[in-house]
């Protein structure tokens, strides 16, 4: 009855009904409901295997955002680069365990109509979930880690390591799992799957095109808005406005190019593998294929729509989400970079193949298809993608112009083009895919709805609304957050560790052929890290404390500092000598 029956060993299952049952028909019977359970069981188990196995192609993602990371980075900065992304997958474990599960899905079930409410707040911990909600448990966190990662390549060649962490910890924790909430929980305020849906229809984000690569794209923003471009990227050491921004070219294409593959190869499960997690009463089959077309065109959805749909053709919508997923990011590598190339043979009267526009053309399809990939034709995921990749060239050529430093533009790719897929949700969302996914038709993409003589733009206005509740969001935690750091002097190294390099700064890397970096930085940096030392051991010894002078050791060191043929540099040095 409870579909947990078993047999036992070597006992078939007429044999058992023949022992329990008196008569034919209850043995018919009796059979029956034994292989209705069993096939209940076989279909969960089935899911949940799929589940882990979406998880893990999503998990692995995060060898793609290092080694996108590794090579766009300059050699000196390559360890330490490395190391804050596998941080940030630790703070991202710690912080979702503890709290941000709770905050995200806390005491949420399939058939939960207790209302609305703005964050969950129950299972701390893991608390009271049942066994067969670890899976589901396991696929969010690496939802959560990818969102914390998308800030790490942002931020690359100046942040410090202990504000890595501390930022990983609260967006994991507290921030995405109320986006989380809002828009995926059934008791979200946003939720297309609530009881009374805002708007009649909610926001529909299937694979996280909001949900993750609005809030790591936004958070991105903010940090690089309060921490400031790498030294020499578009001023001078005196703080002048270069007249051409200067390249910080990253060491290895080739970790650039591994990073790219990788990162689709994962958006399959990212995109299809939400089939299961978020459509629990449809076709979610159909529905994650479709989204990973949309993903491949716009590359992220796939693997998202077969998550919540356990006993229903999940298959098909996986295939769609798939199939979209590939379309969108082949059009959006293709649009980025013959666009690019036009533009470069128009404005110089030579034509260049820029493998980097490509690249991320193709990752702003990815993310462009995301939050639609399961509701979308292959046609509209084409369209997608293709706009996916104008929106990333017009926002990182935007980025540049306000002088704000992406080491991986991951700002144009993550926010710009999740807010380009969120919107496109709203425009070509169609109805036979969101009646297939949503059980529900009646508000649909604006462009169906004119077809239907209609000027019905309720999804669409919803899409607007959970655009701006992301952002507001986390502009409102996560720039006073960045700021307070900043002045606390926890944010950012200082000049002399960034001249020489993360790696010797943090990690006692000695310097290597090819790093560029001048031999004097290095002495003067060695020289500083001794005296410091020197001066704690003074200090903890209490050796002439009453005749220790800050002032003195300060002005020794700078002595000591020559950079007499190069004054910017010297300029650096001193004044950050005087802030150490």
């Amino acid at each position: 009855q409870d579909g947990e029956s078993s047999l036992e060993y070597g006992e078939t299952i007429y044999d058992s009904c023949l022992h329990n049952s008196t008569s034919d028909r209850d043995i018919i019977e009796c059979i029956t409901n034994k292989l209705e359970s069993g096939q209940i069981i076989i279909s969960r188990d089935t899911n949940t295997w799929f589940l882990i196995f979406a998880t893990s192609l999503i998990f692995f993602m995060q060898a793609g955002f290092a080694m996108l990371c590794a090579g766009s980075v300059r050699i000196k900065n390559v360890g330490n680069t490395m190391l804050k992304n596998l941080l940030d997958t630790c703070g991202a474990a710690i912080g979702f365990f503890t709290i941000g599960f709770a905050f995200a899905f806390g005491g949420q079930h399939h058939t939960d109509t207790t209302g609305t409410t703005f964050i969950g707040s129950s299972n701390f911990l893991l608390q009271g979930i049942n066994d067969n909600d670890y899976a589901y448990y396991i696929f969010e966190f690496a939802f959560a880690a990818t969102c914390a990662t998308i800030v790490a390549g942002t931020l690359a060649e100046r942040c410090q390591m202990a504000a890595y962490l501390c930022y990983s910890i609260i967006l994991t924790g507290f921030i995405f799992p109320v986006v989380a909430h809002a828009i995926w929980s059934r008791n979200g305020f946003l939720s297309a799957t609530n009881v009374n849906p805002f708007l009649g229809v909610g926001a529909i984000d299937f694979a996280g095109g909001t949900v993750v690569h609005v809030t790591g794209g936004a958070t991105a923003l903010f940090a690089s808005i309060i921490l400031g471009p790498r030294k020499g990227r578009f001023y001078d050491a005196r703080g002048n406005p270069l007249p051409k921004p200067k390249p910080h070219p990253g060491h290895s294409v080739a970790l650039q190019m591994l990073g790219t593959f990788i990162l689709w190869f994962g958006w399959y499960g990212f995109n299809a593998g939400s089939t299961l997690t978020h459509s629990p009463y449809l076709n979610t089959g159909n529905i994650a294929a479709l989204a990973a077309d949309n993903t491949t065109l716009s590359a992220e959805s796939g693997g998202v729509a077969a998550l919540f749909t356990p006993y229903l053709n999940t298959g098909n919508i996986a295939a769609l989400a798939a199939v979209n997923t590939t379309l969108s990011a082949a059009s959006g590598g293709v649009a980025a970079l013959f666009t690019s190339l036009f533009i470069e043979e128009r404005l110089t009267g030579e034509a260049k193949f820029d493998l980097k526009k490509l690249m991320n053309g193709c990752l702003g399809g990815l993310v462009s298809i995301t939050a639609g990939c399961a509701i979308v034709e292959p046609w509209a995921a084409a369209v997608i993608g293709l706009m996916g990749g104008w929106v990333y060239l017009l926002s990182s050529a935007l980025l540049i112009s306000y002088r704000i430093d992406d080491a991986v533009d991951a700002i144009p790719v993550h926010l710009a083009c999740g807010m380009w897929g969120t919107l496109a949700v709203g425009l070509l969302a169609s109805p036979a895919r969101v009646q297939n996914t949503y059980r529900s038709s009646n508000h649909v993409g604006w462009f169906y709805s004119l077809g239907r003589g209609s000027f019905d733009a309720h999804l669409l206005a919803a899409q607007i609304c959970c655009i701006l509740f992301v952002i507001a969001w986390v502009f409102i935690l996560m720039l006073p957050f960045f700021s307070w750091l900043n002045y606390m002097g926890w944010f950012r190294s200082d000049s002399l560790e960034e001249l020489v390099g993360l790696d010797i700064s943090y990690h006692g890397v000695q310097a290597l052929a090819g790093d560029e970096i001048k031999l004097e930085y290095v002495e003067a940096f060695n020289r500083r890290r001794a005296r410091y030392h020197s001066s704690n051991e003074q200090l903890t010894n209490g050796n002439n404390r009453e005749n220790f002078n800050l002032h003195q050791i300060i002005s020794r060191h700078q002595e000591d500092i020559s950079f007499g043929q190069e004054g910017e540099n010297e300029d650096i040095i001193h004044n950050e000598d005087v802030n150490h």
